[in-house]
């Protein structure tokens, strides 16, 4: 019989507790102090605990108390058991909260559109009574929240490199350069290189630092090392800097395929082959039906050509 069946049919948790607290303290009155129980119940619950399992956990002497080589394995395995547990209850919570609680969904500045709204509608359709939140973070604070359990979506620019995380392709983005079009004056992507003089606008190194190394490198392509002279870490106040005169930027196509101001340009970068992949990362132990069901609407509307970007959200 394993040990988990063993703990099943012959003890109540409370018996686990107090040999947890024995075996931290290594002293049954302190145990006892930290337990608020007296000295003498304690010792006969671990007493009746070792004839249950018909182990010594303890050596004991008027010096002090050890773990025997039994006990300590005993530790390990009833750590593990409450570590198991802990994470059952949490689970349970959030099964629970499919019907009544909070749902939370983190975006990237530069991806935010009308399908993020549809997916909220969608959503609001299935599970009435989920109070879903909505949260603009960048890529490298949305996978810590994700690990830590604060965020149950996100929707971030990859790579990603966590073993906690599962992350899905949502789609495939290019890049465009973007300029005032009243300031600089070119007309096709061969022209670029001439763009070395000019000031650039980038994202924050420290803010996307993956998104900044492959603009660098889209720069290094065409022959040149930007001036970066204005960094921001919204993308809306990187095309609003640009198009206040104040630099050029490179941006992902999807942003300047849906972007109708007259006042700026977008050349898009065909000929080097550098993509972004946003994706969507979910915790690997969330099977809740709420993040199916927000997983499979955002693939299903993964086509480029659905999205209809909102710039006043970016």
């Amino acid at each position: 019989m394993s040990i988990i069946n063993t703990l099943q049919v012959f003890m109540e948790l409370r018996h686990l507790k107090y040999f947890l607290a024995v075996a931290e303290e290594l002293n049954f009155t302190k145990a006892a102090e930290k337990l608020c129980i007296s000295q003498p119940p304690l010792s006969r619950q671990i007493i009746e605990l070792e004839e249950e399992i018909q182990a010594r956990l303890f050596i004991r002497n008027n010096k002090k108390v050890e773990l025997t080589e039994a006990g300590k394995y005993f530790e390990k395995e009833v750590t593990v058991l409450f570590q198991n547990l802990e994470r059952i209850s949490i689970k349970t919570k959030k099964i629970a909260q499919n019907v009544s609680g909070e749902f939370r969904i983190a975006y990237i500045s530069s991806i935010y559109s009308a399908v993020i709204s549809d997916l909220i509608k969608h959503l609001k359709e299935q599970f009435p009574y989920v109070n879903f939140k909505l949260f603009e973070v960048s890529t490298t604070k949305q996978i810590l929240a994700l690990e830590q359990g604060k965020i149950e979506l996100g929707i971030i620019r990859s790579p990603i490199k966590s073993p906690k995380i599962k992350s899905q392709l949502w789609f495939r983005d290019g890049f465009s350069v973007v300029y005032n079009k009243s300031s600089i004056q070119i007309n096709s992507e061969e022209e670029i290189p001439k763009l070395k003089d000019e000031t650039f606008v980038f994202f924050n190194k420290d803010y996307a630092p993956h998104y900044h190394e492959v603009l660098l490198e889209l720069c290094a392509f065409y022959g040149f090392t930007p001036k970066i002279i204005h960094e921001s870490n919204n993308i809306n106040s990187i095309v609003q800097l640009v198009k206040n005169g104040l630099g050029i930027s490179i941006v992902p196509s999807n942003i300047a395929k849906n972007n109708q101001d007259s006042q700026i340009g977008f050349i898009e970068l065909k000929k080097v082959n550098l993509y972004t992949d946003v994706s969507l990362i979910t915790s690997k132990e969330d099977d809740s039906e709420i993040t199916k069901s927000a997983v499979a609407f955002l693939l299903s509307r993964q086509s480029l050509s659905n999205f209809e970007c909102d710039f006043s959200f970016l």
